[in-house]
């Protein structure tokens, strides 16, 4: 599919990885909604790539409609969706003190990354299907945002790396499901990146974490997974495939 002159929808585009895709998606002419619990900041993006930001909670259907229609009255019907908005957590199933890690905690996480990737996802394929075709039977393309953690959780990432893993194990099935409407399907599983919260932690641990990294031994560029995000919507015989983008990273357990 070619990006130029079509409207993408990029969930979490407020900050991160998130924000880096949609300035690329923007940059190779597509018309980008900015999706995110952030107004201020989904506000700021888009007034700097010409876009719309839309306040959206994808755990909730009510928001995210509201979201699909704020976005589709903009710039039309959306056949670009980019899951990247998501959480975590470390937590040990045992604390120190013995007490069992919190169920609410574990959920939490589940049905952000999980399930509130599928309900945006849903949405956006049921009003994709309604489309004309592009060249090949296209209609649309969305994209999750996995991690390594999904095939390396370490110690701690039970509820991150479940539901990483969770992305990982629709995303074939999901292919297969919307074969039929001409919507592809792919996932990305980043390493170790640059993003806003890895630039939090002291510098001698990111440098330690960036050291991990067999080559280039350095943490991955935000830019690195917006250009394969992209890469993903023009090459149509990428469907139902998830790829690993992590510099050879093996995460050891802890």
């Amino acid at each position: 599919m070619d990006i130029k002159g079509q409207a993408a929808l990029v969930t979490g585009a407020a900050s991160g990885l998130g924000e880096a895709t949609a300035r690329e998606l923007a940059r190779l002419g597509a018309k980008v909604a900015v999706l995110d619990v952030n107004a201020a900041l989904a506000e700021k993006v888009a007034a700097e790539i010409g876009g719309v930001a839309c306040v959206c909670d994808i755990t909730n259907t009510d928001s995210v409609n509201a979201a699909l229609a704020k976005a589709a009255a903009a710039h039309g019907p959306a056949r670009i969706l980019m899951n990247i908005a998501g959480i975590g957590t470390a937590k040990r199933v045992v604390g120190r003190d013995g007490s069992p890690a919190p169920l609410e905690d574990f959920a939490r996480v589940i049905n952000v990354n999980l399930v509130g990737s599928y309900n945006i996802s849903r949405l956006f394929a049921a009003e994709c299907v309604k489309l004309s075709p592009l060249e090949d039977g296209e209609r649309g393309v969305m994209m999750f945002t996995a991690s390594v953690a999904a095939f390396d959780g370490q110690v701690g990432q039970q509820a991150y790396s479940a539901s990483k893993g969770g992305l990982v194990g629709m995303t074939l099935p999901m292919a297969r499901d919307l074969a039929q409407h001409g919507i592809r399907v792919c996932t990305v599983a980043p390493g170790l990146f640059a993003t806003p919260l890895m630039k939090e932690l002291p510098e001698a641990v990111q440098a330690s974490l960036a050291a991990s990294i067999p080559f280039p031994s350095r943490l991955g560029k935000p830019e690195e997974f917006a250009q394969l995000a992209c890469h993903i919507v023009t090459n149509g015989h990428l469907n139902g495939e998830v790829i690993r983008l992590d510099g050879a990273l093996r995460m050891a357990p802890r």
